[in-house]
């Protein structure tokens, strides 16, 4: 039971750092292409050891942790394919990526929550994991058309 308590701590306060840090770079211009590319892996990374856990844990379905790996994987392989093959590009999060990052947070904090028997939360949990799943599949989606028809368009362009 202590080690959740633990866990909600030290995730809160990874969550507000993280919000401060987008904040203080926004509000103050200290925004950098490393910044732009950091940011975001440090969250993947957070949320995919945080989702392992819990699978590990059983407090979440291994289908969801596979799920949520392949989508990512998915981003990072893009990324680089399209770096080597097609060209330098943009890393801008788009906000279908911000709401499946915001519902893997809250279904992470509902799952700890739980744990802590301040509130019977299977209902929410299970709405949760099924908004989860449906952000994952529909940013993975969106991430692979916007990025194929940039592709498409720059190689189109340099014939």
């Amino acid at each position: 039971m202590g080690h959740f308590v633990a866990a909600l701590v030290l995730f809160a306060v990874a969550g507000f750092s993280d919000a401060l840090d987008g904040f203080l770079a926004k509000h103050y211009h200290w925004e950098s292409r490393l910044g732009s590319i950091l940011d975001p892996l440090a969250d993947k990374l957070l949320l995919v050891v945080t989702f392992a856990t819990l699978t590990w844990l059983d407090l979440l379905p291994h289908w969801l942790l596979w799920l949520v790996l392949g989508r990512d994987l998915l981003i990072v392989l893009g990324a680089l394919a399209y770096h080597f093959i097609v060209g330098k590009f943009e890393l801008l999060p788009l906000w279908s990526s911000k709401i499946n990052t915001a519902l893997q947070i809250s279904l992470v904090l509902l799952v700890i929550f739980q744990q802590q028997g301040l509130f019977d939360a299977e209902l929410a949990i299970t709405m949760m994991i099924w908004l989860v799943v449906a952000s994952t599949v529909t940013s993975g989606l969106e991430y692979l058309i916007i990025w194929g028809h940039r592709a498409w368009k720059t190689s189109k362009d340099q014939k």
